[in-house]
């Protein structure tokens, strides 16, 4: 099955898959002016300014909780255990390549997010948006068929990327935290732990999007500034080796082979991983974070379009960077041409903290899978809803809770290799909306634009 879903992820993320993601990137950042550089001490003064939270009237959510529900649904394995496999795969270049994709990822969220403001809807009382009403409203309904592939990948991955993925890295974690004690992994242990997931999520997922919004608005900055504040901990220790880290990354770049002795060889099986990845942590030219967005109580479409920018900003090149500078100062071995799980992530923190840190990894990596879990159950759920219509909800969280518990049984490289293929595919439909709707975006970006210069 492995070898059948890399066969696969060759093709989906082939050169012509990365020429379109990044290509659309740079197209866009010319359509916006650059919005990502020109408009990021904005995000930034907005961001802090919205983190005192606020109030939203009915069928909306703050503009806060929309990108804190959006971070949940990026903060998560991936900056964990998907960078420490980015790493191994494709060796320490795939992070500079994780950066390039942030950087055009940023105005790709930009538009996203400022697109499904635009063209969202209100359906059952709710602001409901994202990349298939974005084609519906936008593009015309001669291009349905394309809304509705694109809800139909949605739905799929809401079970593997946002479910299955991150159950499964959850209960690695766990399971190395308790090795650390002289503990052993158990399938009853396992299951045990799903269940116990599924219950707590299913209660999350009946109380819709407003329940998930201001469950995400607490857990997710507690959890990533806790975070970073041990990460930095590692980095103050080692600051002698980070200079070395950094010029690590940049020459395995481009010359992967040097970097790895060989067992990476090829600088594209490098930029491909960090590419994958880089889309798989922050979503950029998924469209998913557009649907939490889209339910931005906002005076503008391009005010939500910077918290996009934010979310891409603080997944990759803030949490996902502070991932790989420990790994690579930590002094841990990393082991080349192994795709590895969070395991090597808590290795590299317990050769400065300890093994007790192992539990606070665990913890961590518990909190952003179940906010993670949410994040996508909503994403799921609108795309079922669009689909199906808005009785599906109930159906929805009651077969996510069940995946819970499927997900804490699965093979790892099983459900990454998965997870990777529907990130893929479902990129395909958005990144053809956006460009087919840059016109607009150029209108409502140089109009935002305009406003703040008056």
């Amino acid at each position: 099955m492995t070898k059948v879903l890399e066969s696969v992820n060759s093709i989906v993320w082939g050169a012509p898959a990365l020429i379109l993601i990044l290509g659309v990137g740079v197209a866009l950042s010319f359509c916006t002016g650059f919005a990502q550089l020109t408009l990021f001490k904005r995000a930034l003064r907005d961001f802090f300014a919205r983190l005192r939270g606020g109030k939203a009237e009915d069928g909306a959510v703050t503009p806060f909780q929309a990108l804190c529900t959006a971070l949940a649904a990026t903060v998560g394995t991936g900056n964990l255990a998907g960078v420490a496999g980015a790493m191994a795969i494709g060796g320490p270049g795939a992070i500079f390549w994780m950066w390039v994709c942030a950087l055009l990822g940023m105005v790709t969220k930009f538009a996203e997010a400022t697109l499904a403001v635009r063209f969202r809807v209100k359906e059952g009382g709710e602001w409901v948006g994202g990349p298939m009403y974005m084609i519906r409203e936008g593009m015309g309904k001669k291009w349905l068929w394309l809304a509705g592939i694109y809800s139909f990948f949605g739905v799929v991955a809401a079970f593997g990327v946002g479910n299955a993925t991150q159950i499964n890295a959850v209960v690695t974690g766990v399971n190395s935290a308790l090795a650390a004690f002289g503990g052993r992994e158990t399938v009853l242990g396992n299951v045990l732990m799903g269940v116990i997931l599924a219950v707590i999520i299913c209660i999350m997922l009946l109380g819709g999007a407003k329940r998930i919004g201001v469950v995400a608005e607490r857990l997710v900055p507690f959890v990533s500034a806790a975070y970073l504040l041990l990460g930095l901990g590692v980095l103050v220790a080692r600051v002698q080796l980070l200079p070395d880290a950094f010029k690590t990354i940049v020459s395995g770049a481009f010359s992967p082979r040097a970097v790895t002795g060989g067992i990476v060889g090829s600088v594209f099986t490098t930029l491909r991983i960090g590419v994958s990845r880089g889309v798989f942590t922050n979503e950029a030219g998924m469209g998913t974070a557009s649907i939490a967005h889209a339910s931005a109580q906002v005076k503008h479409p391009a005010e939500q379009g910077l918290m996009g920018i934010m979310e891409v900003f603080l997944d990759t090149i803030v949490i996902c960077t502070m991932t790989a500078l420990v790994i690579l100062v930590s002094g841990v071995t990393i082991p080349y041409g192994v795709d590895v799980g969070v395991a090597l992530t808590t290795d590299a923190f317990s050769a400065v903290y300890g093994d007790w840190v192992a539990v606070f990894i665990a913890t961590a990596l518990c909190c952003c899978a179940f906010a993670t879990v949410l994040g996508w159950g909503l994403y799921g759920a609108r795309c079922a809803q669009f689909l199906f219509g808005n009785n599906v909800w109930k159906k929805f969280a009651i077969l996510q809770s069940v995946c819970v518990v499927l997900g804490a049984v699965l093979n790892t490289s099983v459900v990454w290799s998965l997870s990777e293929t529907v990130n893929g595919l479902m990129a395909i439909p958005n990144l053809i909306a956006l460009a087919a709707l840059s016109p607009e975006l150029r209108r409502l970006t140089r109009e935002y634009k305009n406003s703040l210069a008056a």
